[in-house]
């Protein structure tokens, strides 16, 4: 990942309904969940919902599946680990051995 990416990642879950449907969409899991079930477990409105969506889809942090009318969410975790890799590569003062466990960590509960 590089500066511009992982800018775009970090403003999309910066704003609180984006946060709440990127950590949702983790807890759901490789089944993932539907646009609509998305805003009614959030409570948010259909057209908010659908710009929050595109938002963290063209951030590399979700993707999405066609499923006839319907479009269902996953939680991109290669865009997530792309993102945590960016922020880490230079941890530790030079020294990354010192923040391996951290990152291993990371990487296994993804």
């Amino acid at each position: 990942m590089d500066k511009t990416n992982a800018l775009l990642a970090l403003a999309a879950l910066s704003q609180s309904t984006r946060l709440d449907v990127f950590r949702l969409l983790v807890r759901a899991g490789a089944d993932g969940m539907l646009s609509g079930e998305i805003g009614e477990a959030l409570n948010v409105k259909q057209n908010t919902m659908s710009a929050n969506l595109a938002v963290l889809t063209q951030a590399g942090l979700l993707r999405n599946n066609r499923e006839g009318r319907m479009i269902r969410y996953f939680a991109n975790m290669e865009g997530m680990r792309g993102l945590l890799a960016f922020l880490t590569e230079d941890c530790c003062g030079g020294q990354p051995e010192q923040c391996k466990t951290l990152i291993n960590e990371i990487a296994c509960n993804c």
